[in-house]
């Protein structure tokens, strides 16, 4: 019995790395195919919006499933909701943060292939790790240190001698592109660790933080809609340009977050490293077939060396042991966010 639980365990992360896997790599090639190929170029504020609707329904199931029972439901939505307007207000921040996130993903991947874009990317792991520093007083081993270097190495090889798409003709601007990453790393940082920080301040359900965040988030992309293409929408509808390939990257964008979240869970920092890199390699190989992806020595250097640094990171340290042991589920809220 022991051995067929742990054949089962092991199946079942083999599992989640496949699907954070493709995940990760789907959405990045998809979006970028989407931004490409159609004349009639639908309003990403409108996807990003979308799909944090899509979020927050999933996540509502996901907590009536928690709480097992109709009234259970109503009664924590009540309380934690209604009732909870400063909580409201709190994540509103991470909300606002990952909206602007979720935006420059899609002006990213209009400007740079989605190679590029999948290694350049990375760079949230060295800015998660300084927000960590700062903002959770936790410290990073000389290994954590060295791989950051190594991956802001690799990626600036990779931006050295940029690769370039003979089967995009849409006009693209690399600068821009790579300005929209830079910010969405900071992004990703800042939000991530500031979730963390709001899931370690007490046991409310995750499930309940995210339907708080989602509701801030349809608020604050709905905002977006309307300033940046509110006379464009009103004129062509919301769903203008929306084919069944822009349907499922507003899917992947749903639902491969709060996947992620969970899985995460029961996997670990190694087995996530693999995933980042795999994703690497399979937006690299869909890149060449798809967009004519001329690879660089530079960039496939660059590539190799973020994929080793990832690993590196990810590879377990002692002082962790001493939050396991202190309190193991703390050690698991750490690890519904991670790096």
């Amino acid at each position: 019995p022991a051995m067929a639980n742990e054949s089962v365990g092991l199946l079942f992360k083999l599992y989640c790395l496949v699907v954070m896997t493709m995940v990760a790599a789907a959405y990045t090639v998809a979006l970028r195919f989407t931004r490409t190929v159609s004349a009639d170029l639908y309003f990403s504020t409108t996807a990003v919006c979308l799909a944090e609707v899509i979020k927050l329904f999933l996540s509502v199931g996901m907590l009536a499933r928690e709480t097992g029972s109709l009234g259970k439901l109503k009664a924590s939505v009540d309380e934690h909701i209604f009732h909870s307007p400063k909580e409201l207000l709190k994540l509103s921040v991470p909300s606002l943060v990952y909206a602007i996130q979720n935006n420059m993903a899609f002006i990213a991947l209009s400007n740079l292939d989605a190679a590029v874009y999948q290694v350049t990317y990375q760079l949230k792991i060295p800015c998660t790790a300084l927000c960590t520093v700062l903002m959770l007083n936790r410290s990073l081993s000389r290994l954590q240190w060295l791989s950051v270097f190594m991956l802001c190495g690799g990626v600036t090889l990779v931006q050295w001698t940029p690769a370039e798409s003979t089967k995009v003709q849409v006009e693209q601007s690399p600068m821009m592109g790579f300005a929209a990453i830079a910010v969405a790393v900071l992004c990703s940082g800042f939000a991530g660790v500031y979730f963390e920080k709001v899931l370690k301040s007490s046991d409310t359900s995750l499930w309940v933080r995210n339907i708080q965040m989602y509701l801030s988030g349809i608020a604050v992309t709905l905002c977006g809609v309307y300033l940046t293409d509110g006379v464009q929408v009103m004129e062509k509808g919301f769903f203008f340009g929306y084919t069944p390939w822009v349907c499922f990257v507003v899917l992947l964008a749903s639902v491969g977050g709060l996947y992620t979240s969970v899985v995460v869970k029961y996997t670990d920092n190694i087995m996530k490293g693999f995933s980042a890199a795999a994703a690497i390699v399979l937006s690299t190989i869909a890149s060449v077939t798809m967009f004519g992806l001329q690879i660089t020595v530079t960039f496939a250097s660059g590539a190799l060396l973020v994929c080793v640094s990832i690993y590196l990171y990810g590879l377990p340290k002692q002082d962790t042991t001493r939050i396991t042991k202190t309190d193991p589920d703390k050690d698991v809220k750490l690890k519904l966010i991670g790096v």
